[in-house]
């Protein structure tokens, strides 16, 4: 059974990014978490919890496509968790919508970010995704052109006079705001697979103040 989002918009939210949720998500039954099947597993407790308060936010919740990593999770729910080498726990935030050769996953700080050859945090939480998720939206309906830039060329993409955008939380993944226009670079699957030339920016011009923040500014952040 699926549920239209009205007013129960998980998680810390900008304004643009609540109603972009609730305009454009919706909600999926899922399992709850298993506790005991999980302790049975030798799975620490506080990390069961973890899965447990992620589910309660999250679970369920589907979301248009990102215009990276084939879209992103088909749908938010926790599963596997896993330890890392280098020490703190980590479990997947959803199933991928396509083969992609990466799971994704909530990091031992809560972090959302891709694994593959190697863990890479995105955001540094999953409302940074989800902020990130509704910006695309919004720089895609006011931009006037929209240049894709892509390997070593998104090195020549000149930041120096913008600003990051902070509501999105950005780690490898980041969003960069100029006088009339917005850089979205994607930096995870390059990092994560070890393969630069999948580095990728994403370049919104031609915006007024509303396109450059959709009525966001950061003291709402």
């Amino acid at each position: 059974m699926t549920f239209p989002l009205h007013s129960d918009v998980p998680g810390r939210l900008t304004r643009r990014a609540r109603s972009f949720v609730s305009c454009h998500g919706i909600k999926v039954d899922t399992a709850s978490i298993d506790r005991h099947w999980w302790l049975e597993r030798d799975i620490p407790a506080a990390v069961i919890d973890r899965m447990a308060a992620y589910q309660q936010r999250w679970g369920g919740l589907v979301l248009p496509p990102a215009p990276q990593y084939d879209g992103g999770p088909r749908y938010f729910h926790p599963d596997v968790p896993e330890c890392s080498p280098t020490g703190g726990w980590s479990f997947e935030a959803g199933d991928q919508r396509s083969a992609v050769p990466y799971s994704f996953m909530i990091g031992p700080a809560n972090e959302f970010g891709i694994h593959a050859h190697q863990w890479t945090p995105l955001h540094a939480t999953v409302e940074g995704w989800v902020e990130s998720l509704a910006l695309t939206h919004h720089a895609s309906m006011w931009a006037k052109q929209i240049t894709r830039v892509t390997g070593d060329d998104v090195d020549s993409i000149a930041l120096d006079a913008y600003e990051p955008v902070r509501e999105v939380k950005g780690l490898a993944d980041t969003w960069w705001r100029g006088a009339d226009s917005l850089v979205a670079v994607y930096m995870g699957e390059a990092t994560s697979l070890s393969f630069p030339p999948a580095r990728t920016a994403l370049i919104y011009s031609g915006l007024d103040d509303w396109g450059l923040r959709g009525g966001v500014e950061d003291s709402d952040v």
